[in-house]
């Protein structure tokens, strides 16, 4: 049976990763608060759909949701 090859991948700048992770770093703190059945309909969602965090969903939901907002809101010309 034959060796697959390795192909060769050029090396990626560290200070290009540097920045791109440096990006990615949460330094905006928000705080939200949800009333009693809010958080419950939350927690029984995480349950049913075994979330791990809690945090990330509600953010990937929020950022999504701000995003399609913004993309059918955006300015126009005429």
């Amino acid at each position: 049976m034959a060796r697959k090859r390795k192909i060769a991948t050029a090396p990626v700048d560290p200070e290009y990763l540097k920045k791109q992770k440096a990006a990615l770093v949460r330094k905006n703190r928000q705080v939200i608060y949800f009333n009693d059945s809010e958080s419950a309909a939350i927690r029984s969602y995480c349950e049913k759909f075994k979330v791990r965090s809690k945090g990330a969903l509600l953010r990937e939901i929020i950022v999504e949701k701000i995003l399609s907002e913004l993309e059918d809101n955006h300015p126009t010309l005429f």
